[in-house]
């Protein structure tokens, strides 16, 4: 049972290898790091510790 479900996602792999959902999941997760960076500068620049 578990050999056939292993054998299920390898043949949905093949068909839908997930290239373009990774990297558009790449690109959203380094705008949100960018995102975090400038909320950090500023909150630094404003408070000026």
């Amino acid at each position: 049972m578990i050999e056939q479900k292993q054998d299920n996602l390898d043949t949905e792999k093949n068909i839908d290898d997930g290239s373009p959902k990774f990297g558009r999941l790449l690109i959203v997760l380094l705008f949100a790091v960018a995102v975090i960076v400038a909320i950090t500068f500023a909150t630094e620049a404003y408070y000026g510790v």
